[in-house]
This record gives C-alpha cells, structure tokens and sequence, in this order.
C-alpha cells in the first residue's frame, strides 16, 4: 500500500492532475466527506488528509509514503528524512514582509533597530530579520495576520502573498519579498528504499506533467 499525504484546498486541488498524470484517481470528494483516508482508483494507492503543516511529519515518520509540501513548511518546520525529488510548481506564491500604508519601513529596519513582525512563520522571519542585522520581536498568530498592524500590535508581518487583493483591502503594502513558494513531492527515506518499485512511477508522471508545456 502507498499512502499519499495531502492537505485540503488549493494543494489538493492541484495535484489532482498530477495524479491523474500517474493514472491515479481519487474517488471522494475530501469537501463533502468526512473521512481522513481517502480510496482511489488503485488499491494499492490511498490518499491521507491532515494539516499543511503536519505533512512532512507524516513522511519523515513513516505514516505516509509521500506527500505534497509547501517550500514554507518545509522550511519553517524542517525537512529531516524526507527526500525532494520534485519541484511541481503548484500553490505558487511568496512570502513577504507588508506593513501599514504610509509606514517609514526603511527607517524602522536600519541595522541595530528594532521592529515587532506578526507571523505564523516564526523560523524564517527571525532569519530574514537576522540578516539584516535587525533585531526583531515575533508575535506569533496563526490567521489573520492583517489585523496585528492595523490593531497596533505589532509594525509589519510576514505571510505568503498571492494576489496582493487582500493587502490592498486592509490598507496594507508589500514592502519586501523574502522567497518565492510553490509545492514539493516530498518522500520518505525509508519508504524510497522500501517501495521504490510501486513508488518511482508515481515520481516519475509527475515529473512527466509538470515537464509539459502548458
């Protein structure tokens, strides 16, 4: 049996083709069900639904063969004992540093200056401020993250940026992009040694699709 870690919405709508690339099809609909594991067309395949950020848990510990990560939580969460084999360039978007329309950012991130940033994405934050040689106090929410500088609570955040609407609408802009994102195949060590026959053809459709011109 392979099993598939997937999170709902744009990740799992995405890589629905991806799979179908590899002959596999999914056979519920994760928004109207309420199961946790999912069948497919193939007996020998299953699909797992848990947290965006839970994914590469379940790889790295054996609950799931492989799964489909964001370059965010790979990072932010760390990626020991998987292997990426796939870049698939689904989920794009980017993550960045926005602030309230009219704020002196330039002046606040001077070096040996201190700036207080609202984010879920805690790791890379310290690190990006670190580099710059700005010290930096780190409000940690997971939602919402517009409404921290808009409240005063803290002077800038950090999130992922797709189309910029919901910046715009909360009076917010852009003011640095830190990395651009898009979706990893991640796998199990173990389970590539394992399951290499049942698992490298999966690896090797997707790696087919996301090849083809659009």
């Amino acid at each position: 049996m392979i099993t598939l870690a997937l999170s709902k919405g744009r990740i799992f709508d995405e890589t629905l083709p991806l799979l179908a690339a590899a002959g596999i099809q999914v056979l519920e609909d994760p928004e109207k069900s309420r199961k946790l594991i999912l069948p497919t067309n193939r007996p020998d395949v299953r699909v797992v639904l848990v947290r965006a950020s839970d994914v590469p848990t379940y790889v790295a510990y054996g609950g799931a063969d492989l799964g489909v990560a964001g370059l965010d939580t790979l990072i932010e969460h760390g990626s020991h004992g998987l292997y990426q084999p796939l870049d698939l360039r689904i989920a794009r978007c980017h993550m960045a540093v926005a602030v309230p329309q009219g704020f002196d950012y330039a002046r606040a991130v001077r070096q040996g200056s201190r700036i207080t940033v609202a984010t879920k994405y805690t790791g890379i934050t310290r690190d990006f401020f670190a580099e710059k040689g700005v010290h930096v106090d780190i409000i940690k929410l997971y939602g919402s993250m517009e409404l921290a500088p808009l409240t005063g609570m803290a002077d800038a955040i950090v999130d992922l940026v797709s189309t910029g609407k919901t910046l715009q609408a909360n009076h917010l802009a852009e003011v640095e992009h830190i990395m651009d994102i898009s979706a990893r195949l991640v796998v199990g060590q173990a389970a590539l040694k394992l399951k290499a026959t049942a698992i490298r053809p999966i690896i090797d459709a997707f790696a087919g699709a996301i090849d083809k011109p659009a």
